[in-house]
């Protein structure tokens, strides 16, 4: 008698997360800058920012799954690709904003 057996599940291999995971990453992020930034940010702002944020994520979501692991990296590419429109939206220093995210995000 022959068994026949489904593929195996890859080993390490995670399922690219929901919408709501993301949304929710984006908001603690964002809120962990705010808190090392030492401003004050009006809620209406930090949710524009978070969609900005979120909607930029969504769009290289393959790439940022794929890289998940390598936080410097993501963390280079909130410089390039995020950094500069939060900080025109905020009002601040582009530079004092990717030190602040750097420093909460971990890369």
């Amino acid at each position: 008698m022959v068994i026949l057996q489904k593929f195996p599940k890859e080993k390490h291999a995670a399922p690219l997360p929901t919408a709501r995971g993301i949304r929710r990453a984006c908001n603690k992020e964002l809120y962990r800058t705010i808190k090392r930034l030492k401003i004050y940010v009006p809620p209406g702002k930090a949710a524009e920012a978070e969609k900005l944020y979120f909607r930029k994520v969504v769009g290289n979501l393959l790439w940022i799954h794929e890289n998940g692991s390598n936080r410097k990296l993501l963390a280079d590419w909130f410089d390039e690709e995020v950094a500069g429109e939060i900080a025109a939206l905020w009002n601040i220093d582009k530079e004092a904003l990717s030190r602040a995210f750097r420093d909460a995000f971990g890369g």
